[in-house]
């Protein structure tokens, strides 16, 4: 062979080996971190821990834009209520099953952590798990009510700002048309701020390397044993929801159960497979429409559904926050759980569509509770593996809302027997 013949077949090579590097998607890239730094903290044990700073970093910025995005997706999602006059009946039956389904998506996940305790042995060393001063419920209240908006974004106060963001909100609703140039204002603090998020997690990678080095060198195969069980914990939790949950909602409605997972399982499996419910929305609308779900009620209720119900997501929120409490031993009362279930009906708000943005409110929480954000380091690191169960949970559930909407609307739901053109049959 030439040396240019040989050259020539080293470039290609090396550009195969560029794409394919490329190819790979910033979730398997973190998948990948982890399983680096459990190698490496095994490996290195006296040297993983001092690669700290990294994932303190990437922590730092994280907490950066905590209070932009709470103040730009409170202040939308309750100003822009107003439209909600103009959607009648439908639009508050779709807000009610919503209300329902997310609320009993994050208690059977915190009910599923408390169970299967994922987080139990895990040794979560963190100078920032001291746990939330001890105060009475009536302390707590008025602790939550802020004196100063701009002391509470810098201290990172969530309780705060949610208050604040909530009552700015209701203001700017009740002040209607005067309102709009604000809640534009808001709209587009939230389009920077998650830009700014996705900027930020093209660090996460080297974050969930040296986070999981540095707990695996503390904590040794508990720290695996934890996260196989939070894995476990998750899937399990997930699963049930999708059946005891969305499948009880669909038979207390009478909605044809085999019919429906007939038309979602194509959503479904988009789902699973890209971990993108925007993957999954033309063939949502498409199929729920052949099940037989009128255009006025699937041109209400599925937008709303993709802002507002993200079952999936709400029950790995309950998951994970216990989970990190455990990891850390830090306890909480049973005033602070209510707190930290309200804060997360709240805060999960608003922020579909973006790849990993639930960590935001997370660090939010962690923040204000006591919680180590070292903790997010573990959580980046297994979410790869939770992220196509809990995506398609999601997706389900914005099938399943149209449906029992329209069943409580009267409609029949008989048309088409097979699901479009190109399903998966």
């Amino acid at each position: 062979m030439s040396s240019s013949a040989h050259r020539s077949e080293t470039v290609g090579l090396w550009t195969r080996a560029w794409r394919a590097v490329c190819g790979i998607s910033l979730a398997q890239w973190m998948l990948l971190a982890a399983l680096g730094g459990i190698a490496f903290g095994f490996a290195a044990p006296g040297v993983a821990p001092q690669l700290k700073f990294i994932s303190d970093i990437f922590l730092r910025l994280i907490r950066a834009i905590i209070a932009p995005v709470l103040f730009g997706v409170l202040v939308r999602a309750v100003g822009g209520v107003g439209e909600m006059k103009d959607l009648g009946r439908l639009g508050w039956k779709a807000l009610v099953y919503f209300e329902v389904a997310t609320t009993l998506a994050l208690l059977l996940g915190w009910f599923a952590a408390v169970v299967v305790r994922p987080g139990e042995g895990v040794a979560l060393l963190a100078k920032a798990a001291v746990g939330a001063p001890a105060m009475t419920f009536r302390e707590v209240l008025v602790q939550a009510f802020p004196t100063s908006i701009v002391d509470a974004m810098a201290r990172g106060d969530v309780l705060q700002i949610v208050v604040f963001c909530f009552l700015f909100g209701v203001a700017c609703l009740s002040v209607g048309e005067k309102a709009r140039p604000v809640l534009a204002l808001a709209d587009a603090v939230v389009t920077i701020a998650f830009r700014f998020t996705h900027l930020i997690m093209y660090l996460a990678p080297a974050a969930v390397f040296a986070a999981m080095a540095g707990t695996v060198a503390s904590g040794g195969v508990d720290v695996l044993v934890g996260l196989v069980r939070l894995f476990a914990a998750a899937w399990g939790a997930e699963l049930l929801f999708l059946v005891a949950v969305l499948g009880g909602s669909l038979v207390a409605f009478r909605v044809p159960l085999r019919r429906f997972a007939h038309f979602a399982r194509e959503p479904f499996l988009i789902a699973f497979a890209t971990t993108s419910s925007a993957a999954a929305l033309p063939s949502t609308l498409e199929n729920m429409e052949r099940f037989g779900v009128p255009n006025r009620i699937l041109g209400v209720v599925a937008p709303l559904s993709i802002s507002l119900n993200l079952c999936g997501s709400t029950l790995f929120l309950g998951l994970a926050t216990l989970f990190v409490a455990q990891a850390a031993n830090v306890p909480l009362s049973f005033d602070q759980q209510v707190l930290i279930l309200l804060t997360l009906k709240l805060t999960s708000k608003g922020v579909a569509g973006i790849p990993r943005a639930n960590f935001v409110v997370l660090t939010a929480l962690f923040t204000s509770f006591g919680l180590p954000l070292e903790g997010l380091g573990l959580l980046l690191g297994i979410d790869a593996l939770i992220d196509p169960i809990r995506t398609s949970v999601n997706v389900v559930g914005h099938c399943a809302a149209p449906a029992v909407v329209a069943r409580w609307e009267g409609v029949t739901l008989r048309r088409d027997l097979v699901p479009v053109t190109g399903a998966t049959s």
